[in-house]
């Protein structure tokens, strides 16, 4: 993963989903075309250098982006003994739907096609907030996600999907497997395996696929959007 200077100044703000206010980092360069929204379970949030460099190529490609906290920090505290809230899907899923609507409110972004880029646990959920918001979410990728923990949903996923795993990663390449033949026929989606990556993408130039391949998959799918008035 390279070091780079961040292309764009974020802004904080704060959104209410459900009974919590979640936070995060937005990010809209000029002319964007897209607004891609990150979803991570646990331990790896808004801060995450993971999560921020492939936020930053998307930006350079001319796509806003918005880095959230789906945990509040009590919720992280207590999740880093019980490991339990990052497996609860529906509650993570719910948030991100609230994330969405703010989108679609926001006067900055509310003509701004949407895309979900879900890492581990965010991966799951990405995909089942898509099938409550089909008509506004058009593109997902997933990255060493868990898209097996959408379960039912997986059947009603319309939305191109994405799913890029490292081939050291055994066992998520399994499951990301399975949960691509419950897909449905009729939806776009592609797994692509990273020769010499490990789940966390850490070996040299691994990170840098996966942000070019997120970059190449929103630019494809992601249109800007007409509001009736």
């Amino acid at each position: 993963m390279r070091r780079r200077k961040e292309s764009a100044l974020l802004d904080t703000v704060h959104i209410e989903a459900g009974p919590v206010t979640l936070v995060g980092d937005l990010g809209i360069p000029e002319a964007a075309h897209g607004v891609v929204l990150f979803a991570h379970g646990s331990g790896s949030g808004r801060h995450s250098p993971r999560n921020r460099f492939v936020a930053d190529v998307l930006r350079q490609a001319g796509l806003a982006t918005l880095l959230i906290d789906l945990l509040t920090e009590q919720e992280e505290e207590e999740d880093r003994y019980t490991a339990h809230l990052r497996f609860d899907i529906e509650l993570l899923a719910e948030r991100l739907v609230g994330a969405t609507d703010w989108l679609l409110h926001e006067p900055r972004t509310s003509s701004l096609g949407i895309g979900y880029f879900g890492a581990s646990t965010g991966g799951g959920a990405a995909l089942v907030a898509a099938v409550q918001r089909p008509d506004e979410v058009q593109a997902i990728v997933s990255r060493g996600g868990r898209p097996d923990l959408a379960r039912a949903a997986l059947e009603g996923v319309r939305t191109p999907t994405l799913l890029i795993v490292g081939s050291k990663d055994d066992v998520v390449i399994k499951l990301n497997r399975q949960a691509m033949a419950r897909l449905p026929e009729m939806t776009e989606s592609q797994l692509v395996i990273i020769p010499g990556a490990s789940h966390l993408f850490e070996e040299p130039a691994t990170l840098d696929e996966v942000a070019q391949l997120a970059r190449d998959w929103f630019r494809l799918h992601l249109h800007q959007t007409i509001k009736s008035s």
